[in-house]
């Protein structure tokens, strides 16, 4: 397997999946948890890989933490909120659960034990976050789509790699008939 990434030293993987998930309708094809997984794995720097995810009753959301539990992320989540959006007089109940917090203050319980981070998110809210840990001289990656990259992210003059998502497709796209993760 093609190592894409030159990393430098420990490092720990990030995946925010509501965003990264939410990819995939634009994206036109599905990314395999499972495949995603052992792509990372190959590298033998990293050594934590964590997945967040909101929980609320739906089963595929349920299965999805399951899922990424077996496949062996370590999951982080909690509860979904739902907030009403109103769309042509008709109220909408929208899924809602950010963890840029949750990442945030991961990154920081670990600053002293990991010398690398990867963010699969664009989040445009994570800039800060990214440029503290570049002060400290720590390794930053964001994995994204150049559109669903946030603005203050692709601003950001040094310090920081970005990975267009498409560059991993061939390890970590779902095939039709390799069913793993949700």
């Amino acid at each position: 397997m093609d190592k894409i990434l030159k990393l430098k030293g420990k490092t720990a993987v990030f995946v925010d999946w509501a965003n990264v998930h939410g990819w995939e309708e634009k994206l036109k094809w599905k990314i395999d948890l499972k495949r995603l997984y052992q792509y990372l794995k190959n590298y033998e720097e990293i050594k934590q890989m964590r997945f967040y995810f909101g929980t609320d009753q739906h089963p595929a959301s349920t299965n999805q933490i399951k899922s990424a539990r077996r496949i062996g992320f370590y999951v982080i989540t909690k509860p979904v909120k739902y907030l009403p959006v109103k769309d042509k007089n008709i109220v909408i109940w929208k899924r809602k659960c950010d963890f840029d917090l949750e990442i945030g203050l991961d990154c920081f319980e670990m600053l002293n034990d990991y010398d690398g981070f990867i963010f699969f998110t664009g989040d445009g809210d994570m800039a800060t976050l990214y440029e503290r840990l570049v002060k400290r001289d720590k390794q930053v990656i964001v994995v994204a789509t150049k559109w669903s990259l946030g603005k203050e992210v692709a601003q950001i003059k040094r310090g920081i790699f970005i990975l267009n998502l498409r560059r991993i497709k061939s390890f970590i796209k779902k095939s039709p008939r390799y069913k793993s993760g949700v």
